[in-house]
């Protein structure tokens, strides 16, 4: 159920017909935590050309930890559109990208991703009333003209701030590897805490982000912290673990 961008970090990346490149990094969606986008490495074959692949594309189960496989050839890859993974990506960027692959657009719609809850292919066709929300929020999205993707390893090693002092720094992301959501993060204490431990944060519980100083709000204090279960391998997580862990903050979880 679960992964971390951490543990995919260096796999290969293999389209249908062969290898693509090696995963680097990721783009989230700030307003939903979601996985939109994993850059790929290309190495010799593109002279080091960085690509994104839309989870669309990745074929289940990505639990190795070695490999991701994607429904794509190296012909449809090669000849995406350019992207500049160095700066933010606009939102012009990701309409050229999901058009020239076909894909739903994960903005427009009352789903996770668009219309749906999971990034899957074909797209749900939208009735009348569907468009007619979406032209809303399209028209509410440009009117905003601001881009929520951010990357994975910009964001790793912000400083988490609780309510009585920093409690440690992004040190990964979990994300359920169906839906493609992150709810967590991990984050390492050490520095506040000699001998501490790595402990999970739901995204949900962040109160606010200072992108230009790389700073987390969360309303949890540094007892709780230290009071909390300690951070598993991604895939060992359990539904009782969860349950432990936002009972140990006194919090309702994501899935009530």
């Amino acid at each position: 159920m679960f992964n971390s961008l951490g543990r995919l970090s260096g796999s290969t990346v293999t389209a249908t017909d062969g290898l693509v490149g090696h995963f680097k990094a990721a783009f989230f969606d700030d307003n939903a935590w979601t996985i939109r986008y994993l850059v790929v490495n290309t190495g010799n074959w593109l002279s080091g050309r960085e690509v994104l692949i839309s989870p669309c594309a990745v074929k289940q189960p990505v639990d190795s930890g070695t490999n991701i496989d994607v429904a794509l050839t190296r012909a449809q890859v090669k000849a995406s559109p350019d992207i500049d993974t160095q700066q933010p990506v606009s939102r012009q960027h990701e309409h050229d990208f999901v058009s020239y692959y076909s894909y739903p657009n994960y903005w427009e719609g009352s789903g996770l991703w668009g219309w749906e809850a999971l990034p899957l292919m074909p797209p749900y066709v939208p009735t009348p009333t569907d468009i007619e929300v979406a032209n809303a929020m399209r028209e509410r999205d440009q009117r905003g003209a601001v881009s929520h993707l951010r990357s994975s390893a910009g964001v790793k090693g912000y400083d988490i701030q609780a309510s009585d002092g920093s409690i440690g720094h992004v040190q990964d992301f979990v994300f359920d590897d169906v839906s493609w959501a992150i709810r967590y993060l991990v984050v390492e204490t050490r520095n506040w805490w000699p001998g501490g431990k790595h402990v999970l944060i739901a995204t949900q519980w962040i109160d606010s982000i200072d992108w230009a100083s790389g700073t987390v709000q969360v309303s949890l204090k540094r007892e709780q912290v230290k009071n909390s279960p300690g951070f598993v391998e991604p895939s060992d997580i359990g539904r009782d673990d969860e349950k432990r862990l936002h009972d140990a903050y006194c919090r309702q979880g994501y899935w009530a």
